[in-house]
């Protein structure tokens, strides 16, 4: 097929990023990638980067094919954004959506065992282990002296950099955050084929931080 253009967003981590991917039969390009690393801005953050990206791209947002989201795991507060937002796109374009784990997107193409960590606050972090690319343990929330890191070889993300001295692995400097050409590229296949929608179900692996005070029903 002819080169199709996917959004991708995600919010799972500090960096809030938008991307238009061209997606074909044979390859997934970049096409315009921007990101913000605030993790109090995704809110304000997210729309102005997708209206960025579109217009960089030279594409306007009635001719996207699909939409691909990054599913966490992720902060509650943050995660939602980007969940919502694609998922209210999706439907006012009436085109798919596809959700990814984001860990997914750091883990993808790696070599070896590699563990994918993100920060998840509270001394902890968001984690999965890939074996050559291929997710093999994970998603989990953890602190990083409890990791059973039998056989992995390095480690990559922001809570591996964060909690390197605990790890004791080697760490990769890149990629730092999901980056959305590898989360487009697990979606791929599903785009190409033109997969009916799915509810983009975040991974929140805990309750959130902030909750009702004793007393008060919801």
């Amino acid at each position: 097929m002819l080169g199709v253009h996917v959004l991708a967003v995600d919010t799972s981590t500090p960096a809030t990023a938008a991307a238009v991917i061209d997606v074909s039969d044979t390859a997934v390009t970049v096409v315009s990638d921007h990101r913000v690393v605030d993790a109090r801005a995704h809110g304000e953050s997210l729309s102005p980067l997708i209206a960025k990206a579109l217009a960089e791209a030279g594409v306007d947002a009635s001719g996207l094919a699909a939409i691909v989201a990054g599913v966490g795991p992720g902060p509650f507060t943050g995660l939602r954004v980007g969940l919502v937002t694609a998922a209210a796109m999706g439907h006012a374009l009436v085109v798919p959506t596809y959700g990814v784990c984001s860990l997914d997107a750091l883990g993808a193409g790696t070599t070896g065992r590699v563990l994918a960590a993100t920060d998840a606050r509270r001394r902890e972090v968001y984690w999965a282990v890939y074996d050559d690319g291929e997710r093999v343990e994970g998603p989990s929330v953890d602190k990083p002296a409890d990791l059973s890191l039998d056989g992995v070889d390095s480690a990559v993300g922001d809570g591996a950099l964060l909690y390197a001295e605990v790890l004791g692995l080697e760490i990769r400097d890149e990629p730092r955050y999901p980056p959305l050409g590898a989360l487009a590229a697990v979606a791929a296949d599903r785009v190409r084929a033109a997969a009916p929608s799915e509810i983009l179900t975040p991974l929140y692996l805990r309750r959130p931080d902030a909750t009702p005070p004793p007393g008060i029903k919801t």
